[in-house]
């Protein structure tokens, strides 16, 4: 029995700056923070011939090219497994939720085949595979955010270059900082989930005809993030909360699906009651809100009554990873 997880994450400043459509002509820069809550895949070898498939959905074939889920069938390709297998998945929490469970599933599922075929992969091909499944095998219109910050983990900028190349790096900040910003980020599940496909086409599709709308904004949406890493490495995390309510501000005008009434009045009850600022993370739609608080007890009170859940979580700093083997 081999057991994979990897983390899901919330984005810090810059995000849909690594879409392909955006990057390949400006450049992209974000900064994102894996959390403790996770996918797992587990792979039990069998001795039927066939693979077993089990997520939300069952699946018994003799050949992998039958599979109906697509990431797994292009995992199972690149990777070489094709019979006697029994892959599951399960998630701390759904998809569609904006916490990047795709890339998380698609890291976890290629570091559970490896470890299978005993394949030693650094995080860095681990995440360049998920991205080359998602956006090139099955023409997702998606960025490379969320396979790399699952595969690496931590709080980590990421640097998306002309050519497609992503350069990885820490932001420089203390210890205590970072368990500051830890112990002031505060997330409430809105109760709606959604699929991000749809709003993230829209987006790539103007960025491909040069629409200079979703590109002066995503300018923007870039010197935020900077902005953003810059407040984190001086320490001034009333700066970075002011600047999540900037982000949001012109995240929200990219597309009219990005936010509805409800999560605007959500938003403001929480401005109003502790919140620096925040923003629904992920493309927008549903999911999560996530606030940098400075009265965490009021905040709490507020969104309870209101009817939100909130989740707690902590940073995850390792990444993609194998359980047990």
């Amino acid at each position: 029995m081999i057991i994979a997880r990897s983390p899901l994450r919330i984005t810090l400043g810059g995000g849909g700056t690594d879409l392909p459509s955006y990057y390949r002509d400006h450049e992209g820069f974000l900064i994102a923070a894996a959390i403790d809550r996770y996918v797992y895949i587990t792979i039990h070898q069998t001795f039927q011939r066939g693979i077993i498939v089990k997520y939300s959905q069952l699946e018994r074939v003799q050949r992998r090219e039958d599979i109906q889920h697509p990431i797994v069938r292009e995992a199972l390709a690149i990777t070489g497994v094709d019979d006697k297998v029994e892959i599951t998945s399960m998630a701390d929490i759904p998809a569609g939720t904006g916490l990047g469970s795709s890339g998380s599933f698609t890291t976890a599922l290629l570091r559970a085949l490896h470890t299978h075929q005993k394949n030693i992969i650094s995080a860095q091909e681990l995440a360049e595979q998920a991205c080359h499944i998602e956006i090139e095998r099955l023409g997702e219109p998606i960025g490379k955010q969320d396979q790399f910050i699952a595969a690496f983990g931590g709080i980590t900028c990421f640097r998306f270059s002309r050519n497609d190349k992503v350069d990885v790096f820490p932001p420089s900040i203390s210890s205590e900082i970072r368990d500051n910003l830890e112990d002031s980020l505060m997330m409430f599940f809105t109760g709606m989930s959604r699929s991000a496909s749809a709003i993230l086409k829209d987006q790539d599709d103007r960025s491909k005809v040069k629409d200079p709308a979703v590109t002066d904004n995503l300018h923007y949406i870039k010197d935020i993030g900077l902005r953003s890493l810059r407040a984190l490495e001086a320490g001034d995390l009333h700066r970075f909360g002011k600047l999540m309510d900037e982000h949001w501000l012109h995240k929200k005008k990219r597309s009219s699906a990005i936010s509805n009434s409800e999560i605007d009045q959500w938003y403001d009850l929480a401005l109003r009651n502790g919140a620096v600022g925040g923003k629904l993370i992920g493309a927008g739609g549903g999911g999560f809100l996530l606030f940098y608080a400075e009265d965490k007890k009021r905040l709490r009170h507020a969104m309870r009554e209101s009817g939100l859940e909130e989740v707690r979580f902590r940073f995850d700093f390792e990444g993609a990873k194998t359980l047990v083997q």
